[in-house]
């Protein structure tokens, strides 16, 4: 059995919180680079341009890169040979975003109530956790943060079997095409493919977690998600809904077995500011 302590838990977390929103990963910083050579569009490319302009400001000036800090959402495998002392797991995530958060200046998007009080709880918590039990004796720990306008773009579907591959493609193109503007293209696109209604949500967010550049290990789905790109890139969306070639960066899919009454299909967009943070303790 491995003890981690709790403040170090914490404080891993809230270096995350700054470096999600301050330093865009540099498979995504290369996926601009990429569009800027083949957009099309001299406005798409211009967009694109700035975009990256606007991610190194933020890496130099430790300034966010996006107003919209968005909602903490964690992925966590934890080791059955783990034991974190003195607190819970849960609390440690919490008090790192809340202090993260507050530290870094960054807008704190999360209401206490969806539907009535609506008031913000003032720290960005309770963050979103997912958790997994694996082997080992390691904490791995990734936080990807959420911005709104994407993710209200996301749907989900419960299709007939006999939808197909045909289907799933359409119900992800029309997803992105309708989008328009709204996610801040170029996206990258989650898409989560089997399971039950919450697997294939959580399949989907899961998703975003890939490099942009990362194949499909199965080649059936690698070649689903280059046929889904390609549809969506001669979409005439382009970035920021203004035109052009380069809509999404990246199409990801995530999937799992599934009752053979269904085919669970889910879209989970992100915007072209892909943030996310990894640790291992």
């Amino acid at each position: 059995m491995r003890t981690i302590e709790y403040k170090k838990i914490v404080d891993a977390v809230k270096e995350m919180c700054l470096e999600a929103n301050y330093d865009l990963p540099q498979d995504v910083v290369d996926g601009f680079k990429k569009g800027i050579a083949q957009e099309e569009s001299p406005l798409g490319k211009s967009i694109l341009e700035q975009c990256l302009e606007n991610a190194q400001i933020a890496k130099d000036e430790r300034v966010p890169i996006c107003q919209d800090t968005g909602l903490s959402v964690f992925f966590i495998n934890i080791g059955q040979d783990v034991k974190v002392d003195g607190g819970l797991l849960k609390d440690a995530v919490n008090e790192g975003v809340r202090q993260g958060y507050k530290d870094g200046y960054l807008r704190k998007s999360s209401l206490d109530d969806p539907l009535f009080a609506r008031k913000n709880t003032g720290d960005n918590t309770p963050a979103i956790i997912h958790l997994d039990i694996v082997a080992g004796d390691k904490l791995d720990i990734t936080l990807a943060p959420k911005g709104g306008g994407a993710e209200n773009m996301s749907r989900l579907a419960m299709l007939p079997p006999s939808a197909g591959e045909k289907g799933v493609i359409d119900f992800v193109v029309d997803t992105i095409v309708k989008a328009g503007g709204n996610p801040c293209p170029p996206t990258v696109v989650g898409v989560g493919i089997g399971g039950t209604f919450e697997k294939v949500a959580y399949l989907a967010k899961k998703a975003l977690l890939w490099p942009l550049n990362a194949p499909n290990p199965d080649e059936r789905y690698d070649q689903l998600e280059q046929r889904i790109l390609h549809r969506i890139n001669n979409s005439g969306v382009g970035p920021q809904g203004l035109g052009g070639n380069i809509t999404s960066f990246a199409i990801h899919i995530e999937h799992h077995p599934c009752h053979l009454a269904s085919l669970p299909v889910a879209v989970n967009v992100n915007c072209h500011a892909h943030r996310h943070a990894h640790r291992v303790l």
